[in-house]
């Protein structure tokens, strides 16, 4: 049976994957005057002469709330709100599996941003938290920065989760090939939310030192004029060059491709192409930019990509479930550039340090670390990957001082 079948026979037998659990148990009249009424009254009062009481007297500060409108599921598009729920449903279950998160799935009837920012201000006091999700850009980048006055860490995960674990990959698939990230040439092929998130991740670990050049489906973006603001703005914040052409041209000489745009448009001869040890993340989902198979035949010394069934899977999962343990661990009020680099260094170490390297940089392991050409990330699965990257943010947070102050 199929993945597919498999999912749609269980979301219906079980009415969806999550619900919500209590902590404690009514078995006398007691326990119903303890945790509601006539005892629940004075908490009430107790959060209302000081309302950052609700910190410590509510399951308010484990709580986040996984937002979306529809408007870019997966790679099925703009499908509305009632079709984005078990998606949605599948982060918070994913939040909760892996990071011991109470999170809740919030499909909105509304694509208009203002309304959207308008919406999570009213919510925001029930969550110590806000993972936007699944939301198109441009609108994505508008709804993200508006919120980020709210005293709760607000994140949009397909940009920023997937930007932490590009980078953490790079990190260690650099160090690999013996290359320095902010000496490499990198193409970033498709700047969507994704695309766009990563770049600039990548610019501000490397100091604004990285070559990074930019493409979109009309070819090499910054030598174009009259482009939009998102677009024109990133061009100015990397000083990306202002090359013109293709793919083909983009990716001639370069160290690393980053695809997060559509399937087969890496060709073997673009590959071939490209420097020697070169890097390939083609994380197109399902079908990648290149199948990792013609990379490596191609000359690629690491290739990674968005599925589970080849090696060096590039998941958000690895970046979220911590990312927001640390923040909430924290009492921060905001997830902050600093905070997400902390999570990808943090990442990058989880995979283990290489011990040496091989030849031809491509197969056999490196180590007892477990690092290798194959293994750049850790798998999903790993439970020590959440404590790192919590611990790691937790402390940037800290060290940043985007804390709460503590309720007296």
């Amino acid at each position: 049976m199929s993945y597919e079948k498999i999912s749609l026979k269980k979301h219906k037998e079980l009415a969806g994957k999550i619900g919500i659990a209590s902590k404690v148990k009514i078995k006398t009249v007691g326990d119903l005057a303890a945790y509601y009424t006539p005892g629940v009254a004075a908490v009430s009062k107790k959060i209302a002469e000081k309302p950052c009481r609700v910190w410590d007297y509510t399951m308010r500060g484990n709580t986040v709330a996984v937002v979306s409108d529809g408007s870019a599921v997966l790679g099925l598009g703009n499908i509305g709100p009632e079709a984005a729920h078990p998606v949605m449903a599948g982060k918070a279950l994913l939040f909760k599996e892996f990071a011991d998160i109470d999170a809740f799935p919030i499909c909105l009837a509304t694509q208009d941003s203002p309304k959207i920012i308008e919406t999570c201000r009213y919510l925001a006091p029930s969550f110590g938290g806000i993972n936007l999700e699944d939301i198109s850009a441009p609108r994505c980048f508008e709804i993200e920065s508006a919120l980020q006055d709210l005293g709760i860490p607000v994140m949009h995960d397909d940009q920023h989760g997937t930007a932490v674990v590009v980078l953490a990959g790079l990190i260690n698939a650099v160090r690999l090939v013996n290359k320095k990230l902010e000496k490499c040439q990198i193409v970033i092929n498709g700047l969507g939310a994704a695309g766009t998130a990563v770049a600039l991740i990548i610019n501000k670990y490397t100091s604004g030192r990285a070559n990074i050049r930019l493409v979109d489906s009309q070819g090499l973006v910054c030598a174009r004029k009259n482009l939009g603001s998102v677009k024109g703005k990133i061009c100015r914040i990397l000083n990306s060059p202002a090359m013109k052409g293709g793919l083909k041209e983009a990716v001639k000489s370069a160290d690393i491709f980053i695809g997060l745009s559509v399937p087969n448009v890496l060709t073997s001869e673009m590959v071939k192409s490209m420097s020697e040890r070169a890097i390939v993340f083609a994380l197109s989902n399902p079908i990648p930019e290149i199948d990792p198979r013609q990379a490596r035949q191609a000359g690629a010394a690491i290739v990674a990509t968005g599925r589970s069934d080849y090696p060096n899977q590039v998941n958000n999962v690895l970046a979220f479930p911590g990312i927001f343990r640390g923040a909430l661990d924290a009492r921060a009020t905001k997830i902050t550039e600093k905070m997400k680099l902390a999570a990808a260094e943090a990442l990058a170490e989880t995979a283990g340090r290489p011990a040496r390297r091989s030849p031809d940089c491509r197969s056999g392991s490196l180590g007892a670390g477990g690092f290798s050409p194959e293994r750049i990330l850790p798998s999903p699965l790993e439970k020590k990957v959440v404590r790192k990257i919590a611990a790691a943010v937790k402390s940037a947070a800290i060290g940043e001082g985007v804390v709460r102050p503590i309720c007296r």
